[in-house]
């Protein structure tokens, strides 16, 4: 074997010699060529140029291309940077297989820069590089000269003139200054030593340079804040400034000399240095030196001398020269005092310079890497709230802890180590027996480099809990808590001590784990920690993990009083192991009452399950950690989507004996579906019913209707068989006014107002009537739109008059009512705003208009002659819209009508129809009291409740008015029923200033229509709703004392 230029290529000549072969009929031997394989290798930067500026980015270069993780910067001006496609290689072919890491580093991908072939041709191999820490541009050495490349504008930029290139050899590495190259190199023209600045942005040439004569070979460089340091051949250090300077057109940076150190008297050969840099750490933090300047000019130099990391620091002791005093334009240093030896077998040293009040510990601190002795870190010690530190305590510690990985940068604000693996991959694959040849190469496996990174932080926590530093170990992860892998840096350091702990074959003399348990219920993640921390551990473990941090009950209920549900539903499963079923049955029960009264549906099917399989003896199998619950498209009511429900009957569908709607029912797969099998006999299953039935229940005497849908759809609860059980107890409307209100306020539905031009319009007589009222003088039944709605739900589709639902609500009101509102709005913008709400499956639609009878109207504007609407019909219509809920809340309420409808809570069904404001619905509830047998107290509670709301309607809410009027036909017809079965004082609507004669019996009585439960005329006028001769009777009327024009309307 034998490397090559650089480093780059391993060598390998096989042995010479004979084998026999197998794929012969006879074995035979033969003798063997020498084979010779080719390895190419890649490196990190840090091993060549140790001294880059920016430490936090990873750079491994080969012979003819660089790889790099894209930064922050390249990656936001060009995405495209981080997504470069190449095919996977081997490590000896220098590729790369892309590897996922945190999306908190934002890079996603390698990416490779191929070196210009220009530059290589001469310039063959690549000696350094180095990155900016933007992570925008790379700069690169080869034999001679350097050239640099821009990860956002995808150009190398190569010297001009190639005898300046020729004539120069990079010797000390180079570095990035803001948007200046600063390197050292050898003049071969003028065999003089230089420190030269190029500018980034200029042509590269010699006379864009800033040029300043060394007096020996500089063998290392480095750049701090607004400094260069740089090692040369002599064992001295030299300090210099360099400075941004504007001369005409041209920018470029000057040097100038501020310090030498000789260090002839402790480096025995210049070779033996690896590495040096200036950096702001000491062994004083900032807060006990005497001025903020110090601190941040507190410069010291770390030199690694063959893997002795050696720290000289500014000797203070002296007079102290105030910056005032001072004179800007000479820059006087304080002397180094003598080295001191920080740590043995260093490797790479990371630092910063930037300034963080929030993570100090983190910025301020030392971080090397000794190689197999893992990682050190050399952490400041800051007093809380400022207090005086004691003389006694050290400012500073050294704190060594171990990674997997081996480190090429540090983001320290993140808390996280990045690296680099070799994934190896064997050819078994490929293996053939064909030539010797080929057996030769699967003797080695294919490599692929993954990036990787590890997380440090809980390693220094616990080293500090066991030095007895809490409280420094509260303030560091009180500074990383918002990190989002902080809770599994909480739980990494539990794991890792009880698994040592209770492992343990000898005795520990002082435990850490009740250390460990104290520190983390410092912080509200203490909870999850823990259980998650147990659920990852073997059961054998738990009673030493419990006795340290509490029992498990105890942090039940914890987790049940901070609403935590979730994680209390993994102490349950801590619970079934350690306790009996009968503890276990008590706290599953708090949980699914807890559950469903917060509407966590997935929690509460995975507590079903769990209460089953403790009472069949299945214990053995708990249920899964539950996820977060996902928000239904249908707003909970999942079970819709199992029924396919048609709500297109009339009344002449409707047997005379039984009102039922056609339905199919399909129970839900999964853990609710077994809910319901053919042992629910049992008494876990009558144990689970028990805590169903008693949640709807509550739901119902608190009207919360909404829940109760989700509820029942969510869990598969069968609503309508209870429903009938509690027809007459809890399923029972006490009072019909809170009830309405509440269902305004949980379904968002608006409630009915009137339209101020109601209130001013030119009727006779003092008369007023609605719009609604008026169409139906001059439309005719089958004008009326035919509406379908698609909800997203399965099979659910509906065809319906819209006539009771918009025509005539809420527009009517009496002479005692005109105190109402006086709403000035333009009514036309609820029409553009709730647009998606409103239009139910199709677009708005509207009919022809009937022309006018007589000028008593006001003329329509020029401007909207090509319309066939008035203003004050464009205001109806607005008003109707705006009245109108949400599209989902209303396919909701028809959903809880019909259960209702099917379960027989009469009540119900016509709270819902109020709140719909659609006479067909009432038309439908009288048919089913004149059809079927139903209790009198029912209809007793039900005239009861309309009377109250009509009082409700007359005092605080007008806008029901209008629809209350509509219906009074109807109820008085219900009126009349009661009295039939039960004989209180007869019942009569409150009208003010109005006769009945006055009030149409409306669209039921003019006009066939195949809306939801719509009553025909001639089916409804037999049933004794409205006679023919009462209906001449008051159309003669309307005829006669109104007179206006009427026009047609009819919105979808």
């Amino acid at each position: 074997m034998s490397w090559g230029a650089e480093g780059y290529h391993l060598w390998v000549i096989s042995g010479f010699g004979s084998q026999n072969t197998e794929i012969e009929p006879e074995p035979k031997s033969i003798v063997k060529q020498p084979g010779i394989l080719l390895f190419q290798f890649i490196k990190s930067a840090l091993t060549i140029n140790p001294c880059m500026s920016n430490q936090e980015q990873v750079l491994l270069q080969g012979e003819d291309r660089l790889y790099l993780n894209c930064g922050e910067a390249s990656q936001t001006q060009n995405p495209r940077s981080s997504s470069v496609h190449y095919k996977p290689s081997s490590l000896a072919e220098g590729g790369f297989e892309s590897q996922s890491l945190s999306t908190l580093l934002g890079h996603r991908h390698w990416h490779v820069v191929q070196i210009s072939s220009t530059y290589l041709e001469t310039n063959w191999p690549i000696r350094f590089s180095a990155i900016d820490k933007l992570g925008q541009n790379i700069a690169v050495v080869g034999k001679f000269g350097f050239a640099h490349y821009s990860l956002l504008t995808k150009k190398w930029k190569l010297f001009g003139n190639i005898t300046q290139e020729q004539n120069m050899i990079v010797t000390g590495g180079l570095a990035w200054w803001n948007d200046f190259i600063v390197l050292a190199c050898y003049n071969i023209s003028d065999r003089q030593e230089e420190l030269r600045v190029y500018l980034r942005t200029s042509n590269l040439d010699n006379a864009f340079a800033h040029i300043t004569k060394a007096q020996a070979e500089t063998l290392l460089l480095s750049v701090f804040r607004d400094m260069v340091v740089v090692f040369r051949a002599d064992c001295s250090i030299c300090l210099y400034s360099i400075e941004k300077k504007s001369e005409g057109p041209n920018t470029t940076a000057g040097i100038q000399v501020l310090q030498e150190v000789s260090m002839s008297r402790y480096i025995p050969h210049p070779f033996l240095v690896v590495s040096v840099t200036l950096t702001s750490v000491s062994t004083e933090n900032g807060i006990t030196l005497k001025m903020p300047q110090q601190a941040r000019d507190a410069e010291s130099i770390m030199l690694n001398l063959a893997g002795q990391l050696i720290m000289m620091q500014r000797d203070r002791s002296g007079p102290q020269i105030r910056e005032k005093d001072s004179n800007p334009n000479q820059r006087k240093l304080l002397p180094f005092c003598p080295p001191v030896v920080l740590a043995q077998s260093v490797e790479n040293v990371w630092t910063t310079c930037r300034a963080n009040k929030q993570k100090r510990h983190l910025l301020e601190a030392l971080w090397l890497s000794c190689g197999g002795a893992g990682m050190k870190v050399w952490l400041p010690l800051f007093p809380r709230d400022h207090r005086k530190p004691h003389s006694f305590l050290s400012q500073r510690i050294m704190l060594p802890f171990h990674i997997n990985i081996y480190p090429l940068a540090v983001l320290f604000e993140d808390a996280l180590v990045l690296g680099a693996v070799n994934d190896t991959v064997l050819y078994d694959s490929l293996y053939t027996r064909s030539s010797a040849r080929e057996q030769l190469e699967v003797l080695f496996p294919f490599c692929v480099v993954e990036r990787t990174s590890q997380i440090y932080l809980h390693h220094i926590l616990r080293q500090l809990l066991v030095r007895n530093l809490g409280e420094q170990a509260l303030l560091l992860a009180q500074s990383c808590s918002a990190l989002p892998y902080f809770p599994h840096v909480l739980e990494l350091m539990l794991h890792e001590v009880l698994e040592e702990e209770a492992t343990s074959r000898e005795p520990i003399p002082d435990p850490l784990l009740p250390t460990v348990a104290k520190f983390i219920t410092e912080f509200p993640l203490f909870l999850q920690t823990v259980v998650h921390c147990a659920r990852k551990t073997e059961y054998a473990l738990w009673n030493y993990l419990f006795a340290a941090v509490g029992n498990p009950k105890d942090l039940f209920e914890e987790c049940l009083m901070a609403q935590d549900l979730d994680t209390a539903a993994s102490y349950l499963i801590i619970l079934q192991n350690m306790e009996v079923p009968a503890v276990s049955r008590q706290h599953a029960t708090l949980l699914f009452n807890t559950a469903l009264e917060q509407g966590k549906w997935d929690l509460c099917r995975h507590m079903i399950r769990f209460l089953k399989a403790i009472g069949s003896g299945e214990s053995e199998t708990p249920p899964s950690t539950p996820t977060a619950q996902e928000p239904s498209s249908s707003g909970g009511f999942e079970f819709f989507r199992n029924r396919s429900i048609s709500l297109s009957q009339s009344a002449d569908n409707v047997p005379a004996s039984k009102f039922s709607l056609q339905k199919t029912l399909s129970m839900p797969s999964g853990p609710s579906g077994k809910r319901w099998s053919k042992d629910s006999d049992c008494a876990e299953n009558m144990y689970i019913d028990m805590m169903l039935w008693r949640h709807a229940r509550r739901l119902l005497e608190e009207v919360r209707l909404k829940d109760l849908g989700c509820f029942a759809a969510q869990l598969g609860f069968e609503l309508i068989s209870w429903l009938c059980k509690e027809r007459a107890r809890a399923a029972r409307v006490d009072n019909f006014v809170i009830a309405l209100k509440r269902l305004h306020k949980d379904f968002l539905w608006p409630l009915p107002i009137i339209p101020a031009s109601s209130l001013s319009s030119p009727f006779k007589n003092g008369k007023l009537r609605t719009v609604g009222e008026q169409l139906l003088k001059s439309q005719s039944a089958d004008r009326f739109l035919n509406l379908e709605i698609d909800a997203g739900l399965s099979n659910v589709q509906r065809s319906q008059s819209w006539l009771s639902n918009i025509g005539p609500t809420h527009h009517e009101i009496d002479t005692a009512s005109s105190q109402g509102p006086q709403m000035q709005d333009a009514f036309l913008s609820p029409l553009s705003n709730r647009g998606d709400e409103c239009s139910i499956g199709s677009a708005t639609d509207l009919t022809e208009s009937s022309s006018m009878v007589d000028g008593d109207w006001t003329v329509v504007d020029e401007s909207f002659s090509t319309l066939s609407l008035t203003q004050s019909e464009l205001e109806h219509i607005s008003m109707e819209l705006a009245s109108k809920g949400p599209h989902k809340s209303q396919v909701q309420l028809r959903y809880l009508l019909h259960i209702f409808m099917e379960a027989g809570c009469l009540d119900w069904c016509i709270v819902i129809g109020l709140i719909l404001r659609e006479s067909s619905i009432i038309n439908q509830i009288l048919v089913i009291i004149q059809t079927t047998e139903v209790d009198g107290e029912m209809l007793q509670n039900i005239k009861t409740g309309l009377h109250a709301v009509d009082r409700w309607a007359s005092a605080d809410c007008p806008g029901y008015k209008p629809f209350l009027n509509i219906i009074k036909p109807q109820l008085q017809k219900l009126s009349e029923i009661t009295e039939e079965q039960v004989h209180p004082e007869a019942f009569q609507p409150v009208t003010v200033g109005k006769t009945p004669e006055q009030t149409s019996p409306r669209a039921e009585e003019s006009r066939s229509s195949s809306g939801h439960g719509s009553i025909p005329q001639g089916e409804v006028g037999g049933s004794g709703m409205v006679s023919g001769k009462e209906e001449n009777t008051t159309r003669a009327e309307e005829e006669e004392t109104f007179q206006d024009g009427t026009y047609d309307c009819c919105v979808s």
